[in-house]
């Protein structure tokens, strides 16, 4: 069972938009943990036996308790019954309070795909009548209290902010453990659009741009499935 349980369709996904936000909530005493959809193995760049290990360096980073991987075939995420009881089993099994998950729409569309799967899943998984084929305790109905999507590539104005200032270097090394996906002058593997010093420089400069929003250095944004509330407007900044 955990606080947070952070989706991604690929490997680095959570690393790229959600990681501060992760780190902070670790550090305040909350529990993670991450769960990806594929192994990206469609990936311009490196081996899904590569990105595996490097997932699992990233989340050492961050400090989640775990991260899973739920073998999906990348680029054919759909919104199949079979897909949708992989991710009810995921959310029953570790009872998450609150998921954070994709992008509502951005360049890559496997990302918005996933973004209506993990958000219908956890409508699903708290359906009673709904049974998976694992019929055991950790089976048991339950819905997140919040589905939060993150920002990812393409802009999106963001719900709110989160304060990542303090975790923005750690963020960082999370995302550089990903070595075969970004920037690297001495790699001789094919140029992406993820793989430029420009997008790497982009990944402050959006946090820099969320962060300034909110009077502050750096950010991550999300957006929000319902209105978030709050019984102290000075919780709020």
């Amino acid at each position: 069972m955990v606080d947070i349980l952070a989706f991604g369709a690929h490997p680095d996904d959570v690393e790229l938009s959600a990681a501060g936000t992760l780190i902070k909530h670790i550090n305040m005493g909350f529990s993670v943990g991450i769960i990806d959809l594929t192994m990206g193995e469609m990936g311009t760049r490196g081996t899904p036996e590569v990105r595996a290990l490097e997932a699992e360096q990233a989340m050492k980073i961050i400090g989640a308790k775990f991260r899973e991987n739920l073998k999906m075939s990348d680029s054919f995420i759909d919104l199949s019954k079979e897909s949708l009881e992989k991710v009810v089993k995921a959310i029953r099994k570790h009872q998450p309070k609150i998921v954070l998950c994709n992008a509502v729409k951005d360049r890559h569309p496997e990302h918005g795909v996933a973004s209506k799967l993990i958000s219908k899943a956890c409508f699903i998984s708290g359906l009673r009548k709904y049974e998976t084929s694992l019929d055991s305790e950790d089976q048991m109905p339950h819905r997140p209290q919040n589905v939060y999507h993150y920002i990812q590539d393409e802009w999106i104005d963001p719900d709110f902010i989160i304060d990542i200032s303090e975790e923005m270097d750690q963020k960082i090394k999370a995302v550089k453990a990903f070595e075969s996906q970004f920037y690297d002058p001495k790699s001789k593997e094919p140029i992406t659009p993820i793989s430029s010093k420009e997008f790497m420089d982009s990944i402050f400069s959006k946090a820099n741009l969320m962060g300034r929003s909110i009077g502050k250095s750096f950010g991550e944004g999300f957006t929000t499935e319902r209105p978030t509330g709050t019984n102290n407007l000075f919780n709020l900044y």
